[in-house]
């Protein structure tokens, strides 16, 4: 059978593919790399640049070129054959890191470059390469005796796994609740927009009314203004116990031990590589010292942010109490009335300002805002194949006419494509003995689509996801780094990796920016003056109850690697418990079930790394503030940004790029101003 997957193609040809193509593909592509290796070294008489890593490389290039599309299609078409195909190529792929890892011909090799007179030939960038690999074949277990090594290797692969098992269990719990409302009564507050997307649901169900789901845009706005104190209540304990032993679908999808099984196999797993717990294990490739630094500078943030967000509380209750005579806010109760507040306060919501942030104004602004900081342009291009009709493709264009980069943008939220927003890399910036390998992104986000002839809106809020996303997009795309290992966000310290993406987010408050990215979707107009001081007066309300929100998710996350006991039952919920009566404001219901929802850390990249959010955004406000002191669109200071730390990539450490942009160290100072939160 012809496969797609294995054709030597410029761009996935992602209408091709289909499920059956996905384990042939990936077979062939790992016995193909097994005995290339053996080749090379049987062949290898003296470890170079050119003779080990170029070919390494390689091998790692083609195994993406098959699995990089699939992987993608799993979170964004997923279906049953697809999915089986999926997991079905987990475990061998995972089998054939950790034997790659674990190989000690490849890692000596390796090391006798590290020691031998050929490292000082190497630029920086190939040492890191070189000392990345060497630092990763330890924590592969390359070093560990043979039956340990066995044991790793078997942990890896069913860690493999679970975490897809998490993931699946959230999107079918995800996807399997819906709220279908037949009276009107029970629309009251919500907005128009929010009304007409329901009844578009309905109508693809061949339902009567309006239809509610679990994905952000619809769940959100009923949180927000739904006036029916009920429908709140059934939506949030659908919502907060999503995958899990209790609510609506209690024990169906349930990731109790799910998580349990992960928790274990990550303990065990550190064990073996002789680090206490997961949390030493995670901070091997991360800046933070050891976890004390973590803990220290989380706690730190929430002694300063939690009697101002005491203060807001008791403000916010106090609001409902006079409002509606409501004795206790609950969990349903607080965005509807946060929202309220909001209004009373500055007359603002999230909804007044969509009419002002549609689709094509804010995507052409954010490129607008990209050509006034770093020179370049972008272009659509609308001959490229597609996994669904609402993605668009894109160029990224140098000063001298030069393509960069590409990437694809797929903005709307779905059935079938996981919650939430994200970049991923479809290919990397690379040498090849034809030339320059240029970026590939994969853009996604799960924002409200066009509804009748209205083009899609968006919320503030998703316009600030978008720059984040694209921020860490251009971090991956603008790299000019070529060797793979180390080129845009690969070899990044995972604490410093969010740097890009929030640095981006601050033109999404700027009035000189939103004059590019904003203008109302009938008349063009610009956001009034009038709008945008308001939505600036309100942009740290309740900053200080968010601030800890976040710092809730990264000290949960934190300690829970770091205290781990396979031996003790439920410490899940238990740690959850402690991290929330020391520092959150809000207190759940009994039957909330965040956790088992929390994919950051049980299915992505954060375990023991969330506090990654926070260690970063003190880098990036920072880095802004560098643009506030010179003007927000200096040419100057963005060529500086662009040339310390996008373009280059994991070349070095984060620490010495930032000095290189900043001039010092960063302080926390922008942070807490920004947060409103005073030094």
């Amino acid at each position: 059978m012809n496969n797609p997957l294995l054709e030597p193609y410029v761009l996935p040809p992602f209408s091709e593919i289909r499920p059956e193509h996905v384990e042939p593909a990936i077979d062939k592509v790992i016995a193909d790399a097994r005995s290339k290796i053996d080749a090379l070294l049987q062949s290898l008489t003296e470890p170079t640049w050119e003779t080990l890593v170029v070919p390494m490389e390689e091998l790692d290039v083609t195994i993406d070129r098959v699995w990089s599309p699939v992987s993608h299609m799993n979170s964004v078409v997923n279906s049953e054959d697809l999915r089986k195909a999926y997991n079905a190529c987990l475990p061998k792929l995972s089998e054939f890191a950790t034997e790659l890892g674990q190989n000690e011909a490849l890692y000596q090799a390796y090391k006798k470059i590290q020691d031998g007179p050929e490292y000082q030939k190497l630029d920086t960038a190939q040492k890191k390469v070189i000392d990345n690999a060497v630092r990763d074949f330890r924590l592969s277990g390359v070093e560990l005796p043979q039956a340990e090594r066995e044991q790793f290797k078997k942990l890896s692969q069913q860690l493999t796994e679970r975490s897809a098992k998490f993931e699946e269990n959230l999107l079918d719990a995800t996807h399997a609740w819906s709220k279908h409302i037949t009276d009107e009564n029970l629309l009251s507050g919500l907005p128009e927009s929010t009304r007409e997307m329901a009844a578009m649901m309905a109508q693809r169900q061949n339902l009567e009314g309006w239809l509610f789901t679990l994905d952000f845009p619809s769940y959100m706005p009923v949180m927000s203004y739904a006036d029916s104190r009920d429908l709140r209540e059934e939506m949030y304990t659908a919502f907060a116990t999503k995958a899990s032993d209790q609510g609506p679908n209690a024990g169906q999808w349930d990731n109790t031990e799910v998580m349990q099984d992960i928790l274990k196999l990550r303990h065990e797993s550190a064990q073996i590589l002789g680090f206490a717990n997961h949390a030493e294990r995670s901070l091997a490739t991360k800046m933070a010292k050891d976890p004390q630094q973590v803990l220290d500078f989380l706690q730190d943030l929430a002694a300063r942010s939690k009697p101002i967000a005491e203060q807001e509380y008791a403000e916010l209750s106090a609001f409902a109490k006079a409002e509606s005579g409501l004795e206790t806010l609950e969990a349903w109760d607080v965005t509807y009335w946060a929202e309220k507040l909001r209004q009373q306060r500055y007359a603002i919501s999230q909804e007044e300002l969509k009419p002002y942030f549609p689709e094509d104004k804010v995507v052409n602004g954010l490129f607008a805002v990209v050509n006034r900081l770093y020179g370049l342009e972008i272009r659509e291009n609308k001959n490229v194949d597609v996994w669904h009709q609402d993605v668009r493709f894109f160029e990224i264009v140098g000063e001298q006419g030069e393509v960069r980069a590409q990437f694809y943008l797929d903005l709307y939220a779905r059935q079938h494509k996981r919650g939430g927003a994200w970049m991923d890399e479809c290919m990397v910036r690379r040498k090849t003995r034809d030339g320059i390998q240029i970026p590939v992104a994969f853009l996604t986000c799960n924002f409200s689509e066009p509804v009748g002839d209205k083009p899609a809106l968006f919320t503030h809020d998703e316009v600030t996801t978008l720059f984040h996303e694209f921020g860490h997009g251009l971090h991956h795309m603008l790299t000019k780094i070529d060797y793979a290992g180390v080129s845009g966000i690969n070899g990044v310290a995972w604490d410093a990796v969010e740097l890009p993406s929030q640095f981006m987010e601050n033109w999404c408050w700027e009035r000189e920016a939103l004059d590019l990215i904003a203008g109302h979707y009938q008349t063009g107009e610009k956001l009034p003056d009038a709008l945008y001081e308001k939505m600036i007066a309100a942009r740290n309300f309740q900053s200080a109850m968010m601030m800890l929100r976040q710092l809730e998710f990264s000290l949960f996350d934190f300690r829970l690697h770091l205290e781990f006991d396979p031996a003790q039952s439920n410490q899940v919920e238990q740690i959850l418990e402690q991290v929330r009566s020391e520092v959150s404001v809000v207190k759940p219901p009994k039957f909330n079930r965040f956790a088992h929802s929390f994919a950051h850390i049980f299915a992505g990249g954060y375990a023991a790394g969330y506090y990654s959010y926070k260690w970063a955004e003190v880098l990036s406000a920072d880095a802004f503030s560098k643009f506030e002191e010179n003007g927000i669109f200096d040419r100057q200071t963005g060529v500086e940004f662009l040339e310390a730390i996008l373009e280059q990539g994991g070349s070095r450490e984060p620490m010495e790029l930032f000095i290189e942009f900043r001039g010092r160290e960063p302080q926390i100072d922008a942070l807490l101003r920004h947060s409103g939160i005073a030094a």
